[in-house]
């Protein structure tokens, strides 16, 4: 199987294409800064290409030659989930380069869509939740997502929906609660500045959500939204308690300095029934 993936050098991208070829596959990697890309592990096991995938010139039928699924992740501009640019630019772009790439005789396309869709419904969210997006980055991806499915009603392709949660490991955003934590704790700080710590997400290593991206791109049938995600409902206490355990580390908390982040509901976490069940069949294969 040959995969072509976009934003290949990114948080998420560096960890599927390695999950890619330890399944086999073949990996044309796309990702706009070369120099980046000479630094991943996997640069001379993939076919690299350089390019922005939004540029007006972009020969797309050149560029998914010979390719067997589409796995797009490539989306400028996080973690800035309220700029105005997701639906004024990433939207229209984002569509423009998909339906290029289905028109040029792409089959199979996934997509990493994101639990901001779901808005600020809290509790267990499941697939069938509808999306109520109430941020600039949500609503730019669920607007993609209904493009892609009114694409769908003329020109009939596989769509890979994949909604992500809270990702964390290596090549995370450096502003990122536990990318901070290892900062302070690497600097040998006496506390760490965080919010009361109370809210519930659900956390997921960055290496299960590449494994689980790559098992739904060799699913070829599989066609819908599934939530990428661990299930479990974790408080952000817990989490950063859990990492000073794993790191031998003590340092003071300091709750409550940040508030709550407003455009995040108090508690919610994913529902993956639909996941655990594609996993499994995948495993009985």
């Amino acid at each position: 199987m040959k995969v072509l993936v976009t934003g290949a050098t990114g948080f998420v991208g560096r960890h599927l294409v390695s999950a890619l070829l330890a399944r086999g596959c073949e990996v044309r990697a796309v990702a706009r800064n070369a120099q980046t890309a000479q630094g991943m592990p996997w640069i001379n096991d993939v076919e690299f290409i350089a390019a922005d995938i939004h540029a007006a010139d972009l020969d797309v039928r050149a560029l998914t030659a010979g390719i067997d699924a589409l796995a797009h992740l490539a989306w400028p501009g996080l973690p800035n989930y309220r700029a105005l640019f997701h639906f004024e630019h990433n939207l229209m772009a984002d569509y423009r380069f998909i339906k290029s790439a289905v028109e040029a005789g792409v089959k199979q396309v996934l997509v990493t869509g994101t639990c901001f869709e779901y808005g600020m419904q809290s509790g267990p969210l499941s697939e069938t939740t509808e999306p109520r997006p109430s941020n600039p980055y949500g609503l730019a991806k669920h607007t993609l997502h209904l493009f892609l499915q009114s694409l769908q009603q003329e020109r009939p392709f596989t769509l890979q929906w994949a909604r992500l949660f809270y990702l964390h490991g290596e090549g995370q955003n450096p502003n990122s609660l536990l990318a901070a934590l290892d900062r302070a704790i690497d600097a040998g700080d006496a506390s760490f500045n965080m919010s009361a710590g109370e809210q519930l997400r659900d956390f997921l290593p960055i290496e299960n959500a590449a494994e689980y991206l790559a098992t739904i791109l060799q699913v070829r049938d599989f066609n819908g939204v599934i939530n990428c995600a661990s299930g479990q409902p974790v408080s952000v206490r817990v989490l950063v308690e859990q990492r000073l355990r794993e790191r031998g580390a003590t340092l003071d908390l300091n709750l409550g300095h940040y508030p709550y982040p407003t455009h995040e509901p108090m508690a919610f976490w994913a529902v993956v029934e639909r996941l655990q069940q594609l996993l499994e069949a995948q495993r009985s294969n």
